[in-house]
């Protein structure tokens, strides 16, 4: 009779609430990218956020370092992580069904949830090599990045846009966090990096014994890819983030945005949460990395193709957001 009293106390409770009278916690992970790069610390800056309102939200949050934006995306439609950081290319690409997604179509739920920062794809090259522009890097040994990170595909398009095949390159497909190694020990002439500034693997590039440079990326080739392809813009990497390269000036790219994605299935409360520690902390976010400086709430935004979702859809209608965001992501 005890038993059955208690089974009925749980039935009551779990009618009134939809949860567990035992288990009011809840465990969500950010999928990342390498620790080196803008992900990592981002992720975590995050998670603290909402850590900080355990008592408040009952959330745990963790960050999981990954094989970037392909991983993020296809671990969250999986549910094997709540959220990940990801290029807006990527975010694009996946939810139209392109590239590595064009076999098995339009990846229909996945969910935006805001922008980051601006990501530049960065081409670091060694002085000996005797790159100084993109078509240099013919013949060269080239890092572009690992199977599955965003920066992969960025490497390809820009050597797309020049005319370069694979074909005429040496490359490598390394993750970010060893090309400035590889580099330092002459195993390759440059590597492609999509990231935000400062970088640490940028830095770690740039400060050893092998002397460097930043190489443009730009022309004519450039302007067209950034027409055919909405998510690229032109960005400025500047040179007094890395003054021991060789030449010392501000360099010209192309790049995108880091994006926090989910699936549309996450509990709608988690995903508020979320939002509102962000950006009700926004001035404090904005201090934990250099790559947020020119951050504003208008530029979380942008660069967004998946439909927002409804958790953080209700944060910004509460607080007059909407006008930001573009209609066909309602």
């Amino acid at each position: 009779m005890k038993s059955l009293n208690l089974f009925c106390l749980f039935i009551f409770f779990y009618a009134l609430t939809g949860s567990s009278p035992v288990s009011g916690k809840q465990f969500i992970t950010i999928g990342t990218g390498g620790v080196t790069g803008v992900y990592y610390p981002t992720g975590g800056a995050i998670s603290k956020m909402v850590n900080n309102k355990y008592k408040k939200y009952h959330i745990k949050a963790t960050v999981e370092s990954t094989a970037g934006s392909v991983y993020n995306i296809n671990a969250v439609l999986s549910k094997n992580l709540e959220f990940g950081i990801v290029q807006s290319d990527r975010q694009y690409q996946a939810y139209y069904g392109m590239a590595e997604w064009s076999k098995k179509g339009p990846k229909k739920k996945l969910r935006s949830v805001f922008s980051i920062h601006s990501e530049s794809i960065t081409l670091v090259a060694s002085a000996s090599s005797g790159i100084q522009k993109v078509s240099d890097i013919k013949n060269k040994r080239v890092n572009l990045g690992n199977p599955g990170s965003g920066q992969l595909q960025n490497a390809k398009d820009v050597l797309q846009a020049f005319g370069i095949d694979l074909s005429n390159i040496k490359p490598e497909y390394a993750k970010a966090i060893e090309a400035p190694g590889l580099l330092q020990d002459e195993k390759i002439d440059a590597f492609f990096y999509t990231v935000g500034h400062p970088a640490g693997a940028i830095k770690e590039a740039t400060s050893g014994r092998i002397k460097v440079n930043i190489i443009p990326i730009k022309g004519k080739c450039i302007e067209k890819l950034c027409g055919k392809f909405p998510y690229y813009t032109k960005v400025i990497i500047p040179g007094a983030y890395y003054p021991n390269t060789i030449i010392k000036k501000d360099v010209e790219s192309i790049g995108v945005k880091a994006t926090l994605v989910t699936h549309s299935q996450l509990d709608e409360k988690i995903v508020y949460a979320i939002t509102k520690e962000v950006f009700e902390n926004f001035d404090a976010f904005k201090k934990l990395h250099p790559s947020y400086f020119s951050l504003t709430k208008k530029k979380m935004f942008e660069g967004l193709s998946a439909p927002i979702h409804k958790g953080a859809l209700k944060y910004y209608k509460e607080n007059g957001l909407t006008k930001f965001i573009s209609p066909n992501l309602n």
